[in-house]
């Protein structure tokens, strides 16, 4: 049997929870993303509906199920995406959301007889769109952002895939929402967009649901690039493990302008609003702070200012002899297990 490299589960995710999927046009309920989301979250309850083609019966049966099963996360991919933004009071993911349904619709020619993508419940395989259709999802479009309060802008997340060329509304979703979020990936999502992009969001919406407070990581970000400005064997692979158990930032010097670049290139969403700008590490209370030696030094000379004592965080110096690459540090924590 084959290993899917990039599928992990995470039975703690949304553990005794609802989360409702709201699928794109022309899907349905039995989508890859409803199968990766019950893979990745076990012990969650993920609904899925198949939608109705007409948008205002659509909306009506996400609003009835959201009355009766109060989820406690909506995710919604493309025209999905569009509806989960109208769903107002709950936590949400929009993912390439075509907020301009219609527009999207009439821009790539999705007129006259269409099939459906997934098997549906209902056994329909093919469907019809004609100008009628279109206009009802333009009307439908229409009511975004209607009732956008500070509250529902904590709430509601936006991701972008930088190579999406079916859809593009981060600048029109920005104008009104301020957690909008680029990720490496296309209009559909695959397996390694969804969990480099998507999962690390629903950690942040489940640790905030539960008050939980993870140890903090502190991680300098001349440990991360190797001396082409490449990412550092390995460190990849150890941010993602360490996400899994810890708040991670990054730190960076303070007249560093190209880390926020570098980090969003090679490491993406998880260094999203997670980036510290400093000369002054010793002063960062959290947990562990894994930094290379000589940078202390730097930051001391770039400050001006000496810096006396114990630092606030557990120091773990990279490139020592006990910490030489990103795999013992990343045995190091293996063995800590998220303490």
């Amino acid at each position: 049997m084959m290993v899917n490299p990039y599928i992990k589960q995470y039975p703690e995710l949304m553990a005794g929870k609802s989360v409702l999927y709201v699928h794109g046009f022309a899907s349905s309920g039995q989508s890859g993303t409803v199968a990766r989301l019950r893979e990745v979250m076990p012990q969650a309850r993920v609904l899925a509906p198949d939608l109705p083609l007409h948008p205002e019966e659509a909306i009506a049966l996400l609003r009835q199920t959201c009355e009766q099963e109060h989820p406690d996360l909506i995710i919604g991919t493309s025209m999905g995406g569009m509806y989960a933004e109208q769903l107002h009071g709950f936590d949400r993911i929009c993912v390439n959301p075509a907020l301009e349904m219609g527009e999207t619709m009439r821009a790539h020619g999705m007129t006259g007889t269409q099939q459906y993508q997934n098997p549906r419940q209902d056994g329909v395989q093919e469907f019809y769109v004609d100008k009628a259709l279109i206009k009802e999802y333009k009307e439908r479009s229409e009511h975004r952002f209607e009732q956008v309060t500070a509250e529902e802008q904590q709430r509601v997340y936006g991701l972008f895939g930088d190579e999406d060329t079916t859809v593009d509304t981060y600048d029109l979703f920005r104008e009104h929402y301020p957690q909008a979020i680029r990720f490496h990936g296309e209009h559909r999502m695959n397996d390694k967009s969804f969990m480099h992009s998507v999962v690390p969001v629903i950690r942040w919406i489940d640790d905030r649901q539960q008050h939980r407070e993870r140890p903090i990581v502190y991680v300098g970000i001349e440990t991360m690039m190797d001396s082409w400005q490449k990412p550092a064997s390995s460190v990849q692979k150890a941010v993602r493990m360490l996400i899994e158990h810890y708040q991670v930032y990054f730190v960076a010097p303070a007249d560093d302008s190209a880390a926020a670049s570098w980090l969003a290139e090679h490491i993406n969403v998880p260094a999203w609003h997670h980036i510290i700008f400093t000369y002054r590490r010793d002063l960062l209370y959290g947990d562990y702070l894994i930094q290379k030696q000589e940078a202390r030094g730097k930051e001391q000379e770039a400050s001006g200012e000496k810096q006396e004592g114990d630092m606030l965080a557990t120091l773990i110096d990279y490139g020592s002899d006990t910490f030489k690459t990103w795999e013992d540090v990343i045995v190091y924590f293996e063995h800590l297990g998220g303490q």
